[in-house]
């Protein structure tokens, strides 16, 4: 997949990659207008939605009803390094949701794609390429 990473003004910076745009911009105490999350917020959201995407697919395939089920995702941060320490992610069940999915709904969030690349995170090459 390959990404295009453009500067449409202020603070803002924007990804294109097939028929998307996920638009970033910084708050005001950043230099920028608050008009979109942060690049890092965003990354933050793909960790719940990706672990969402992954219960949801859970219960499609045993037909279990969807509504009331929603996740909480908290963060702490080491106050020495001001690094994320820690995601705390909980998934949350309607009353009468059968319980014997409970830890089934655990190990599908587990599966998610965003959380595995950062358990092993890849190499990174980061150069420069003149001639636009």
């Amino acid at each position: 997949m390959e990404m295009t990473i453009s500067f449409p003004g202020g603070a803002r910076v924007d990804a294109r990659f097939g028929s998307f745009t996920v638009k970033t911009d910084q708050p005001p105490q950043g230099g920028g207008e608050g008009s979109a999350p942060t690049p890092f917020a965003t990354f933050l959201a793909s960790l719940g939605t990706c672990a969402g995407i992954y219960v949801l697919g859970f219960c499609r395939q045993r037909d279990l009803p969807t509504e009331g089920i929603r996740l909480t995702q908290r963060l702490n941060v080491d106050r020495a390094t001001g690094m994320v320490d820690q995601v705390e992610l909980d998934i949350h069940v309607p009353p009468g949701f059968p319980e014997k999915y409970h830890s089934a709904l655990v190990r599908s969030a587990e599966q998610c794609a965003v959380k595995k690349l950062i358990e092993s995170p890849p190499r990174f090459e980061i150069r420069t390429v003149a001639g636009a």
